[in-house]
């Protein structure tokens, strides 16, 4: 199906959050939007995913947590009447 996004599988790296290291495993396309996210805030990547595991909650993975931030970013995005 041409309408579908170039699927990759997940790559892991390192981010440090509060001066500990640990692995994430994402898309390569979500972590192309989580940059495009940080860049959008004048911050760094691994400040916005830090920010994020700050924010969510135990029992949510780190990994579903930032592909929910994506997702609702995508969403604002593409609703006008959101902003």
């Amino acid at each position: 199906m041409s309408d579908l996004p170039r699927m990759t599988p997940p790559v892991k790296r390192s981010v440090t959050i509060d001066g500990h290291r640990t692995s994430v495993s994402l898309e390569d396309a979500f972590w192309q939007a989580l940059g495009q996210a940080a860049r959008a805030r004048q911050e760094t990547r691994a400040a916005l995913i830090g920010r994020i595991d700050h924010a969510r909650p135990p029992e949510v993975g780190l990994a579903t947590a930032l592909r929910l931030f994506v997702l609702s970013e995508t969403q604002k995005k593409d609703d006008p009447t959101d902003e």
